[in-house]
């Protein structure tokens, strides 16, 4: 049997194992960002009302600009290198995860140089124009450790849904391919992101909003069904990107690699 891990499938585990993770550790730590989507989008915000639940608006973590790149490339991992090869990618991802915010715990401990926390202020300023930086800003120590020191429930609740998601994704993948064929690269690739990610938002709201901070759970199930919405889409537009990397990587391999390397994937 061809070893897979030479040659042209080694550098191509390479390239999508290292966007893999990229995306997903950047995700995870930008994501302490909540944005309006319709406010970016220069649109009125829609005000709806889910489960009794008023106002409710497209409030995101800035995370969602990546995630979608992270269950693309589960999915293209899933097609060339199986089941096992998400599997050890989602644990070591899950692993280095953790491994950062044990860095970062220990990285807000760091006694800070006392330049630092108002390097933002101007020495030559008045006494006006500094108290107006403080204001704004404060202490440069403070805003590090409010940004980067999120809730343990939060941190789990992202590791948790992240795992979980994963798992979900790569076996209804396997499970649409075996009914299908080959063909209808978007009914398993979209379809399993469809359901892992609608996992993925229940479980990370419910820890982290519902038993993480307190809030009530109808209004944590009506702020997921308007997370999901906007994933949701994402997920049924990003099909025909699906399409060109599949595209890239079979030029790239050449059919008949590309094809055996399918069918070993499959059995995996």
């Amino acid at each position: 049997m061809r070893d897979f891990f030479t040659t042209k499938p080694r550098l191509l585990w390479m390239l999508l194992s290292g966007f893999f993770i990229t995306n997903t550790l950047v995700a995870e730590f930008m994501g302490v960002k909540l944005f309006s989507l319709e406010k970016t989008l220069g649109f009125a915000e829609a005000n709806w009302t889910i489960l009794g639940q008023p106002n409710l608006n497209f409030t995101l973590t800035a995370g969602v600009l990546l995630w979608p790149a992270v269950f693309i490339m589960t999915d293209i991992i899933n097609e060339y290198y199986g089941r096992k090869g998400v599997r050890i990618l989602s644990f070591l991802t899950a692993g280095l995860i953790l491994y950062g915010f044990v860095m970062l715990f220990f990285a807000m401990r760091l006694e800070p140089a006392e330049f630092w926390r108002t390097a933002h202020i101007n020495p030559t300023w008045s006494p006006e124009q500094k108290a107006a930086a403080m204001s704004k800003v404060g202490d440069y120590n403070q805003a590090y450790n409010l940004v980067f020191g999120q809730s343990q429930w939060i941190i789990f609740g992202s590791l948790l849904a992240f795992l979980i998601g994963q798992l979900v994704d790569v076996n209804i993948f396997h499970r649409i391919k075996q009914a299908t064929g080959e063909g209808r690269i978007w009914l398993r690739s979209t379809g399993s992101t469809l359901v892992s990610q609608l996992i993925d938002t229940f479980v990370v709201g419910i820890i982290a909003l519902y038993y993480g901070l307190g809030f009530p759970l109808a209004q944590v199930i009506a702020s997921c069904l308007m997370g999901y919405a906007y994933k949701g889409l994402v997920a049924l537009l990003m099909t025909p990107v699906i399409y060109g990397i599949h595209g890239l990587i079979e030029r790239y391999l050449g059919h008949d690699l590309a094809h055996e390397m399918k069918e070993a994937a499959a059995a995996r």
